[in-house]
């Protein structure tokens, strides 16, 4: 049994945006084929992972939905423990980034979760190695495992570095008091393979032009359905937003801007500010 020499470990998992979001196709498994960026946000998580006697995951902060024991954060440790046979930890999850909000909080729980994982334990993961673990628990996993900028292919477990920077621009994100299954947003989406790779729009075109070719392909529905996310898209450009859209499936929206900007956050909206890195 692998022992730890370690007290504990804290981490803070951050959330991401997609700038650009095409669905391609549907493959046979029943996932989609499709092409992103992601880009990391560091409106994080708390997660910390202490040795124990017994297995434990314990939460606070915001309510996650679902069981405890369906957590992706015992499921990463899981994973590890068939390979490694590690020991009893305690993990403790203290969470800030909204759920259902297409940030992929969950997915950076599990994604840091292997990562303290290979330190406390002393596996000397490789990052590739560490990917792999990761895409297995979700289809943008593997994406929190690096904290650059990636684009994303296949269901979008496939990365590569994206040579764009958005360093020194403020983002605001705000989610309305909505949920969107991804199964719902999936629903309204006829896949189509784009004019243009996304890697080539956002290589050609600058920042301030992307609001004319920069798509994200679950806005039209989802904004169909739910009017709120919409609005929220408009009131980003009323404020002067440089780029604003839905961030993955919804039903967060963010907004890309040169300065900070100040915007009444309505009751029941949840929100974050802030630098880009």
């Amino acid at each position: 049994m692998t022992h730890s020499s370690q007290l504990s470990m804290v981490s803070f998992p951050p959330c991401k945006i997609n700038l650009g979001l095409h669905i391609i196709r549907k493959r046979g498994d029943g996932f989609h084929d499709l092409e992103t960026c992601f880009y990391p946000v560091p409106w994080t998580d708390i997660l910390e992972i202490i040795p124990s006697d017994i297995l434990s995951f314990t939460t606070s902060g915001a309510a996650i939905p679902g069981n405890d024991a369906d957590n992706l954060c015992l499921k990463a440790y899981h994973l590890l423990q068939k390979d490694f046979n590690l020991a009893p930890v305690k993990i403790h999850l203290h969470k800030i980034i909204p759920t259902g909000a297409g940030l992929g909080g969950g997915s950076a729980d599990a994604a840091h979760t292997i990562r303290l994982l290979s330190t406390v334990f002393q596996l000397n993961l490789s990052v590739e190695k560490m990917m792999a673990y990761a895409a297995h628990l979700g289809s943008d996993c593997a994406f929190f495992i690096q904290d650059t900028p990636m684009m994303g292919t296949g269901r979008g477990e496939i990365l590569q570095p994206a040579s764009l920077s958005l360093k020194g621009k403020y983002l605001v994100l705000i989610k309305p008091p909505v949920h969107v299954s991804t199964a719902e947003a999936y629903a309204g989406i006829s896949p189509a393979q784009p004019a243009m790779p996304l890697q080539q729009i956002l290589e050609t075109y600058a920042l301030a032009d992307w609001r004319h070719v920069v798509k994200n392909d679950f806005e039209e529905s989802v904004f169909k359905k739910y009017p709120a996310i919409a609005d929220l898209k408009d009131t980003f450009y009323q404020h002067g937003a440089i780029y604003a859209s839905m961030s993955g499936s919804g039903a967060s929206v963010f907004g890309i801007f040169e300065r900070d900007v100040t915007m009444a956050i309505p009751e029941g909206y949840t929100s974050w500010k802030g630098l880009l890195s």
